[in-house]
C-alpha cells in the first residue's frame, strides 16, 4: 500500500493509529515530535505525510513548510483538535492537502489517505486509469508528473492545478458542480476557498488558451463545463 510518515506526541493514540494502519497493510513510521522530521522524510521518502499539529519542538505547520521547502508533491494530512477556519486556512497555507479532526474513526483516516493519494498522485480509479490524459488535439496531461504539455510548452502544475485539472478531465464535456471540486480538492467550500478556486480556474485557461477548441466555461451557480470539440 502507502509508506506514511506519522507524526504524533500523544503515545497511546500513535500506537493505536500506527498498528491500524498497519494491518491495512501500509508501512509506517513514527516519530513523536517535530525533531529530525526532515531529515527522515528525506531518508524514509514517504508516499504521504500524516501530521499531527500541536507538536513538541515544531509544530505541525512548521513541518509542512519544511517539506514543501523541499518536496512540493508529497501530500500532507493534517490531524488536528483544531476547527477555527483560520486553523485550516493555515494549514492549507503551510502547505497541507488535507485535515481531520480529532477525535475520527481509522475508516475515515483510510479514505482520506486513499483520496489524497488518488488526487495528487493520480493513483487509478475505475473511471480513469490512465498515466496520460490527452486533451483535444494539442494538450497531455500527466497527474503523476503534474505536467500539462502542449506543442509549445511543458508546465508544471502546482498540487491544486493538478487536483483541479484531473476533476475536469474525468467530466470531459459535462458540467461538474464547483461545490464538489472544493470539497474533493479543499474538503472546505468556504468564501476564502471558492476565491482560490477562481485563481486557479484562471491560471488553466490560460494554459489552454493557444486552442480555441478547449474552453473551461462558468456556469453561473452551479459549476463548470469542461468543453472540447472533437
Amino acid at each position: 500500500m502507502y509508506k506514511i510518515l506519522y507524526v504524533e506526541d500523544e503515545a497511546f493514540l500513535a500506537k493505536i493509529v500506527s498498528e491500524s494502519l498497519e494491518r491495512l497493510g501500509h508501512e509506517v513510521v513514527h516519530l513523536p515530535d517535530g525533531r529530525n522530521v526532515e531529515k527522515k522524510f528525506m531518508d524514509y521518502q514517504p508516499d504521504i505525510c500524516v501530521f499531527d499539529i500541536m507538536l513538541p519542538v515544531k509544530n505541525g505547520y512548521e513541518l509542512a513548510k519544511e517539506i514543501r521547502s523541499v518536496n512540493p508533491h508529497t501530500p500532507i494530512l493534517f490531524l488536528t483538535a483544531k476547527s477555527q477556519t483560520q486553523d485550516v486556512v493555515e494549514g492549507f497555507q503551510a502547505g497541507g492537502n488535507d485535515y481531520i479532526k480529532k477525535p475520527f474513526s481509522m475508516e475515515e483516516l483510510q479514505v482520506r489517505i486513499q483520496n489524497l493519494m488518488h488526487l495528487t498522485t493520480g493513483t487509478p480509479s475505475k473511471k480513469e486509469n490512465k498515466d496520460v490524459i490527452q486533451i483535444g488535439k494539442s494538450f497531455t496531461f500527466h497527474p503523476i508528473k503534474l505536467q500539462l504539455k502542449s506543442l509549445h510548452f511543458t508546465k508544471t502544475l502546482s498540487h491544486k492545478e493538478s487536483q483541479i485539472l484531473q476533476l475536469l478531465c474525468e467530466n470531459i464535456n459535462s458540467t461538474i458542480e464547483r461545490k464538489k471540486i472544493l470539497l474533493k480538492v479543499w474538503n472546505d467550500d468556504s468564501y476564502f476557498n471558492s476565491r482560490n478556486l477562481d485563481v486557479y480556474i484562471r491560471k488553466l485557461r490560460t494554459y489552454f488558451s493557444e486552442d480555441e477548441s478547449i474552453q473551461i466555461l462558468t456556469l453561473k451557480g452551479v459549476g463548470y463545463h469542461f468543453a472540447i470539440d472533437s
